[in-house]
């Protein structure tokens, strides 16, 4: 079975194990998990739910939160929200009727900018730049008069 990236994870939990001088079979049963699966996540085969984490903190007197930040689990989350807010403001600028198309890429470079400056650029994240989006709307690029 291949390791899922979750062996910081597992060493954690083993080593916390350990201070607490608990075998794995008394965690397994404290926590409300079979003894193999906590093995297998101890050894970084697999990558335990949110929940099952909750249980083995609490069982080993550990903050659940430093469990999910092993795991990738808060991370995870925050970057989702991230994602959803700057996909939000992004839609709002895109589809407010009053902009031209040339200023609503305005506002969007402006946006980006400011992301950037303060540490959540989204050069990464495949939603292009604000000229690929500027021309999403529902009614296409607008032409002005000249």
């Amino acid at each position: 079975m291949a390791s899922l990236n979750v062996g910081n994870l597992g060493e954690y939990l083993r080593e916390q194990r350990r201070t607490a001088q608990l075998s794995l079979r008394q965690l397994a049963d404290a926590a409300g998990v079979s003894n193999p699966y906590l093995s297998q996540i101890e050894r970084g085969l697999r990558k335990p739910s949110a929940e099952v984490l909750q249980q083995v903190a609490k069982a080993l007197r550990i903050s659940a939160e430093t469990l999910y930040v092993r795991a990738g689990i808060l991370d995870a989350e925050r970057d989702g929200e991230e994602r959803r807010r700057e996909e939000s403001t992004r839609a709002v600028i895109l589809a407010d009727p009053a902009l031209t198309e040339a200023q609503k890429l305005a506002l969007l470079q402006i946006y980006e900018s400011f992301r950037k400056e303060n540490g959540f650029g989204s050069d990464d994240r495949g939603h292009g730049g604000a000229e690929a989006r500027a021309g999403e709307s529902d009614a296409g690029p607008q032409q002005t008069a000249g």
